[in-house]
């Protein structure tokens, strides 16, 4: 919830040792440090601060067209099941690993344009890699990329880059993506990370933009392409975190074009992200809200119970589920523990435990019963167990 790239540096073998107690001997490294990147919910939070209505769990289920041009999507709201047509000047097409799918709603004899990567992940305990600092190898035996990161207390250890056909929601690591992590992460840390040792393992679909037919997807540019279709859909796919807000730029410039909007100087070069605080401060609880932090903690002045963790392994409280229904547009159980507060990702057994408060405290803000707190809890548990190696 701040931002800003620290400069890349190469780090001698004993200055390294000085930050990071657990490297190999002969190893090098190159070092670098990694901020906290405003994700997905934050920049949600933006666009209501600035006067958008952004809407969750709605399904675009086609396209509204007149004089053969898109003029809005018929969408389906997957709580109620209720369907509406949503007009636009203009149709953003944004949906990562789907875009091929949204391509084809519009022409179905669009041609696929984008090829699927997939990038696992491990979380180990912190004593894996000692310090605030991190480690990245830049080419393994095979010509991966190896980087172990501090990552709320904990480390994240990755990444793989696995050729993968079908585009799901819930990707699961192979088993030999978790071999090669574990094998290659135990050439270089003295304390060697085995399946025991791992909190939780999770996977991510890259979408890969090619127009070249190559079947090697780490020979892939991860650079973004912007397209337009004879309908007027624009399509924005590829680029990664880093690079989101260029990429928002040049769709946007797009859209003014196709849909004759007036054109305006660009505001975002210098945009304060919601929760931004110049100094945070990460010892502090709840330093990973920002600015949001001081309205989190009177919710535990108002109600001190709210300021009970919810786990003893992690540091989440109560209240972080209340602010996240409230505030953070959660809806489910999965919600509050996978995208919200990272619980599944930093420790899915734990998380998996947590489930049932987590749903009695959904509950109470959205008025449920007890019988979907228990279809919540069973749901959840269930796709908590594929974030646990076998």
């Amino acid at each position: 919830r701040s931002g800003g790239l620290y400069p890349q540096r190469t780090v001698i073998r004993d200055i390294a040792d000085t930050f990071i107690g657990n490297l190999a001997p002969g190893a090098t490294i190159d070092f670098i440090d990694i901020p906290r990147f405003a994700n997905a919910v934050q920049l949600a939070q933006t666009i209501v601060d600035l006067g958008s209505t952004p809407i969750n769990y709605m399904k675009v289920m086609g396209f509204l067209k007149s004089n053969k041009m898109i003029s809005g999507v018929r969408a389906k709201d997957m709580e109620s099941g209720k369907e509406y047509e949503l007009n636009g000047k203009v149709v953003i097409n944004a949906t990562g690993i789907f875009t091929d799918t949204i391509l084809k709603m519009d022409n179905p004899a669009a041609k696929e344009i984008i090829t699927m990567s997939q990038g696992v992940h491990l979380i180990f305990d912190k004593e894996f890699l000692p310090g605030d600092s991190a480690i990245m190898v830049p080419h393994t035996a095979d010509g991966r990329v190896l980087f172990a990161v501090p990552w709320h207390n904990k480390v994240v250890v990755g990444t793989t880059e696995t050729p993968v056909k079908e585009a799901i929601l819930e990707p699961c690591a192979f088993e030999e993506e978790i071999d090669f992590i574990l094998n290659h992460a135990a050439k270089y840390l003295t304390k060697d990370p085995t399946r025991k040792d791992v909190l939780s393992v999770f996977a991510g679909i890259r979408p890969l933009v090619n127009l070249g037919g190559s079947k090697e997807t780490a020979a892939i540019s991860r650079d973004h392409f912007l397209l337009v279709s004879e309908c007027g859909l624009i399509t924005i796919t590829g680029g990664k975190w880093t690079t989101y807000r260029k990429m928002a730029e040049d769709t946007i410039d797009q859209a003014v074009l196709i849909a004759g909007l007036e054109e305006r100087q660009s505001i975002t070069k210098n945009m304060r992200i919601h929760g931004w605080l110049k100094n945070i401060d990460a010892s502090e609880a709840l330093h990973y809200y920002g600015s949001d932090a001081i309205a989190i903690k009177k919710l535990t002045e108002s109600q001190p119970s709210l300021g009970d963790k919810l786990h003893e392994r992690l540091p989440f409280i109560k209240a972080e589920v209340t602010w996240a229904v409230r505030e953070e547009m959660a809806r489910t159980v999965e919600d509050v523990l996978a995208r919200r507060t990272r619980a599944l990702l930093l420790d899915a057994k734990a998380s998996m435990e947590m489930a049932p408060e987590t749903a009695k405290l959904i509950a109470v803000e959205l008025d449920y019963d007890r019988d979907w707190e228990n279809e919540q809890v069973s749901a959840y548990k269930e796709l908590a167990k594929n974030y646990l190696p076998a």
